[in-house]
């Protein structure tokens, strides 16, 4: 094999498994390739080009101690050089030019120029491209004032630009039970389901004939029940893996797919009120706009969100995105065992803190009107018929009501969570009057409600104000109300029949 910044370490030490050892006396960093998982993880993502920034090497030097070590445990020297043509002397391979090149491409698109011939720049200037660059890119294009709903809408055609280069990549491989594997698990099961409601949708026609319509109504009506329930996907995406991304000051991409999480749920909820019409024209339109605009997301997430993602987080973060994933569900299939269970080692490094701390402290609590101890309080609060979460003054997340049936699904992994990006990006501008008006004093509530499938949802969010005045925090409540709204008359007796 050929030795070059572009070479995969997982390639290398298939090829030289004698070279583990090695790494790590060149990098104390490198102890981390001990790790099975870690190979099976990082090392399908990360080139030699990455692997010396992480061990502080560089990477010629990396290139050419390799290659000696290679010549004198098998006796032959191994080739090297640059995965581009050396006859393309204008290819950008430094760090920052590939990030100027990039930007100015992904700039110019947004300015209108013509992707055919952007798509020829590319090729003359950058070759190889990572996931890990083109989010990186997004993100700084953002950081810079460019709008995450200008980056969404032609986010599918600079991809677009840089597929030939993301096809070159594998998709990550990981062991089963790892959060990725199982969201790849679920992108599996919804390609079945989509290629199967394609296939019937084929035989209502073009246009789709009502007749044939209603002989295949039933099956239809199951498949758009079967593809809805991707939102519990995309509802894990945004409450466990969105908030260690934003961890690293990653923010940009993930507001970008949340919008996109958005239309699909738009166009599927536009399928299901066309398909209850008995409307075969909306319902077909709605139905091949959602199944496209998945098939994208697909694409998006395998080739860009989860190698960077498995890149950028570390192995605790990922057991605890593990740890709260079952507070929101799965899509279709249930994890795999395996994960994180041969990392026993790993996992008791993950802190507790929190819940020791409470078992420390379960002391007698003196409050205003009375005292509790603070697993009663803790009961009191989960037993309420309403959803609490408090935001602090700092805005974030502090607390949130675990009860057994919550309306909005919540995990531990939005503790610490900045609360704007708990928001879809086109309710952020709402949370932040709402926030300012709690904090210039100018309200001190707000209220909304809502028609949730088939519940009537009451959203109340009250300023918490300590008692000097001072603004500590937000309180949001919600209540289901639609068994209260049906209530007549009197009660005076206890009836539990």
């Amino acid at each position: 094999m050929e030795l070059n910044t572009n070479t995969k370490i997982d390639d290398l030490l298939k090829q030289y498994p004698f070279l583990l050892d090695f790494l790590i006396t060149l990098s104390p960093k490198f102890k981390n390739l001990k790790n099975p998982v870690v190979r099976k993880t990082v090392g399908k993502v990360a080139t030699l080009k990455k692997a010396a920034a992480i061990g502080g090497l560089n990477v010629e030097s990396l290139i050419s101690t390799l290659s000696v070590e290679i010549s004198k445990q098998t006796g032959n020297l191994p080739a090297s050089g640059e995965s581009v043509a050396a006859s393309q002397g204008e290819i950008l391979v430094d760090p920052k030019e590939r990030q100027h090149g990039l930007k100015g491409i992904i700039r110019d698109l947004h300015d209108g120029e013509d992707m055919e011939a952007l798509k020829q720049r590319f090729r003359g200037l950058l070759r190889g491209v990572e996931a890990t660059e083109i989010a990186k890119i997004e993100q700084a294009l953002m950081n810079e004032g460019l709008p995450a709903e200008e980056i969404k809408r032609l986010c599918d055609v600079h991809v677009e630009i840089f597929k030939e280069a993301l096809e070159e990549q594998d998709r990550p491989e990981t062991p089963p039970g790892h959060p990725i594997h199982t969201f790849m698990k679920e992108n599996r099961a919804s390609e079945k389901i989509m290629s199967e409601t394609s296939m019937l949708m084929g035989r209502l026609g073009q246009p789709p004939s009502l007749e044939a319509f209603e002989a295949h109504s039933r099956a239809l009506g199951i498949l758009i029940k079967r593809l809805s329930e991707i939102d519990t996907h995309y509802t894990r995406k945004e409450n466990q893996l969105f908030p260690m991304l934003e961890a690293h000051h990653f923010t940009g991409p993930s507001q970008v797919m949340w919008s996109l999480h958005d239309d699909i749920r738009a166009q599927l909820k536009q399928a299901r009120e066309a398909f209850d019409g008995n409307d075969p024209v909306p319902t077909v339109t709605s139905l091949k706009e959602a199944i496209q605009t998945i098939r994208d997301m697909i694409y998006k997430e395998e080739h860009i969100l989860f190698p960077t993602s498995l890149d950028m987080l570390t192995q605790n973060e990922w057991i605890r995105i593990k740890e709260g994933e079952a507070d929101i569900g799965f899509a279709w299939v249930a994890p795999d065992k395996g994960w994180p269970e041969e990392i026993v080692e790993a996992s008791k490094e993950v802190s507790t803190e929190p819940v020791e701390v409470l078992k420390e402290v379960a002391g007698v609590l003196g409050m205003d009107t009375g005292q509790m101890t603070l697993e009663q309080i803790n009961l009191m609060l989960t037993h309420l018929p309403v959803d609490l979460t408090f935001v602090d003054e700092n805005d974030r997340v502090a607390y949130y009501s675990a009860g057994p049936e919550r309306i909005f699904p919540r995990s531990p992994a939005i503790i610490g969570r900045e609360v704007r990006n708990c928001h879809p990006p086109q309710s952020v501008h709402m949370v932040n009057k709402i926030l300012d008006a709690f904090k210039s004093g100018s309200r001190d509530t707000a209220e909304f409600w809502i028609e949730l499938g088939g519940k009537f949802i009451y959203i109340r969010y009250f300023a918490v104000r300590d008692t000097n005045g001072y603004y500590r925090g937000t309180l949001e409540v919600s209540q289901d109300l639609t068994q209260i709204r049906k209530l007549e008359g009197q009660q005076r007796l206890l009836e539990w029949e």
